[in-house]
Protein backbone atom coordinates (compact mmCIF):
# COMPACT_ATOMS: atom_id res chain seq x y z
CA UNK A 1 0.00 0.00 0.00
CA UNK A 2 1.25 3.50 -0.74
CA UNK A 3 1.25 5.51 2.26
CA UNK A 4 2.76 9.25 1.13
CA UNK A 5 3.12 11.21 -2.26
CA UNK A 6 6.60 10.67 -2.01
CA UNK A 7 6.20 7.06 -2.41
CA UNK A 8 3.48 8.02 -5.32
CA UNK A 9 5.79 9.91 -7.43
CA UNK A 10 8.73 6.89 -7.11
CA UNK A 11 6.22 4.12 -8.49
CA UNK A 12 5.47 6.04 -10.65
CA UNK A 13 9.18 6.80 -12.08
CA UNK A 14 9.47 3.18 -12.01
CA UNK A 15 6.59 2.71 -13.36
CA UNK A 16 7.67 5.00 -16.50
CA UNK A 17 11.04 3.07 -16.48
CA UNK A 18 9.32 -0.32 -16.95
CA UNK A 19 7.01 0.71 -19.61
CA UNK A 20 9.98 1.85 -21.65
CA UNK A 21 10.75 -2.15 -22.47
CA UNK A 22 7.93 -3.49 -24.44
CA UNK A 23 8.88 -6.98 -23.07
CA UNK A 24 7.76 -5.04 -19.80
CA UNK A 25 4.24 -4.83 -21.02
CA UNK A 26 3.96 -8.53 -23.53
CA UNK A 27 5.37 -10.90 -22.08
CA UNK A 28 3.75 -12.23 -19.13
CA UNK A 29 7.39 -14.15 -17.91
CA UNK A 30 9.32 -11.03 -17.64
CA UNK A 31 10.40 -10.26 -14.19
CA UNK A 32 9.34 -6.66 -15.39
CA UNK A 33 5.92 -7.43 -16.97
CA UNK A 34 5.26 -8.79 -12.83
CA UNK A 35 6.89 -5.64 -10.98
CA UNK A 36 4.84 -3.50 -13.29
CA UNK A 37 1.50 -4.81 -12.97
CA UNK A 38 2.03 -5.34 -9.11
CA UNK A 39 2.79 -1.55 -9.03
CA UNK A 40 -0.15 -0.07 -11.58
CA UNK A 41 -2.62 -2.30 -8.56
CA UNK A 42 -0.71 -0.02 -6.20
CA UNK A 43 -1.15 3.18 -7.32
CA UNK A 44 -4.39 2.58 -8.74
CA UNK A 45 -5.32 2.12 -5.43
CA UNK A 46 -3.74 5.57 -4.55
CA UNK A 47 -5.30 7.39 -6.78
CA UNK A 48 -8.87 5.85 -5.91
CA UNK A 49 -8.79 6.83 -2.29
CA UNK A 50 -6.38 10.01 -3.02
CA UNK A 51 -7.82 11.47 -6.10
CA UNK A 52 -10.93 10.23 -6.74
CA UNK A 53 -12.86 10.93 -9.80
CA UNK A 54 -16.33 12.74 -9.34
CA UNK A 55 -19.10 12.18 -11.61
CA UNK A 56 -19.62 15.50 -14.27
CA UNK A 57 -22.81 17.46 -13.44
CA UNK A 58 -25.65 17.12 -15.61
CA UNK A 59 -24.53 20.82 -16.81
CA UNK A 60 -21.22 19.60 -18.00
CA UNK A 61 -22.58 16.99 -20.10
CA UNK A 62 -24.78 19.06 -22.10
CA UNK A 63 -22.41 21.41 -22.71
CA UNK A 64 -20.08 19.67 -23.53
CA UNK A 65 -22.19 17.10 -25.56
CA UNK A 66 -23.44 20.79 -27.16
CA UNK A 67 -19.88 21.55 -28.02
CA UNK A 68 -19.61 18.39 -29.65
CA UNK A 69 -22.90 18.34 -31.88
CA UNK A 70 -22.04 22.09 -32.46
CA UNK A 71 -25.47 23.19 -30.91
CA UNK A 72 -26.03 26.39 -29.40
CA UNK A 73 -29.17 27.52 -27.09
CA UNK A 74 -31.55 28.06 -29.45
CA UNK A 75 -31.13 25.07 -31.44
CA UNK A 76 -30.79 23.47 -28.08
CA UNK A 77 -34.17 24.72 -26.94
CA UNK A 78 -35.39 24.17 -30.56
CA UNK A 79 -34.59 20.08 -30.11
CA UNK A 80 -35.49 19.66 -26.31
CA UNK A 81 -38.91 21.53 -27.05
CA UNK A 82 -38.55 24.22 -24.45
CA UNK A 83 -37.81 28.11 -24.11
CA UNK A 84 -34.15 29.85 -24.73
CA UNK A 85 -34.56 30.70 -21.22
CA UNK A 86 -35.42 27.51 -20.12
CA UNK A 87 -32.42 25.74 -21.96
CA UNK A 88 -30.41 29.02 -19.93
CA UNK A 89 -31.82 27.70 -16.74
CA UNK A 90 -30.91 24.42 -17.26
CA UNK A 91 -27.13 25.18 -18.18
CA UNK A 92 -26.93 27.67 -15.23
CA UNK A 93 -27.95 25.23 -12.71
CA UNK A 94 -31.12 27.68 -11.81
CA UNK A 95 -33.62 25.09 -12.16
CA UNK A 96 -33.58 21.32 -13.14
CA UNK A 97 -35.37 19.75 -16.28
CA UNK A 98 -38.74 17.91 -15.75
CA UNK A 99 -38.84 14.23 -16.33
CA UNK A 100 -40.25 14.53 -19.92
CA UNK A 101 -37.33 17.03 -20.79
CA UNK A 102 -34.90 14.57 -19.02
CA UNK A 103 -35.86 11.88 -20.84
CA UNK A 104 -35.47 14.68 -24.59
CA UNK A 105 -31.96 15.09 -23.03
CA UNK A 106 -31.14 11.62 -22.32
CA UNK A 107 -32.61 10.39 -25.58
CA UNK A 108 -31.47 13.34 -28.27
CA UNK A 109 -28.13 14.32 -26.69
CA UNK A 110 -27.30 10.47 -26.06
CA UNK A 111 -26.27 11.32 -22.57
CA UNK A 112 -26.96 8.17 -19.84
CA UNK A 113 -29.91 8.51 -17.90
CA UNK A 114 -27.88 8.07 -14.40
CA UNK A 115 -26.22 11.52 -15.05
CA UNK A 116 -29.49 12.91 -16.30
CA UNK A 117 -31.36 12.07 -13.09
CA UNK A 118 -28.71 12.68 -11.10
CA UNK A 119 -28.39 9.28 -9.14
Amino acid sequence: MIHTEKEYNAIVERMEELLQNPDNIENQDSKGYVELNLLSDLVADYEERNYPIKKPSLVEVIKLRMAEMGLNQKRLSELLGVSTSRVSEYLTGKSEPPLNVARDISKKLSIDASIVLGV
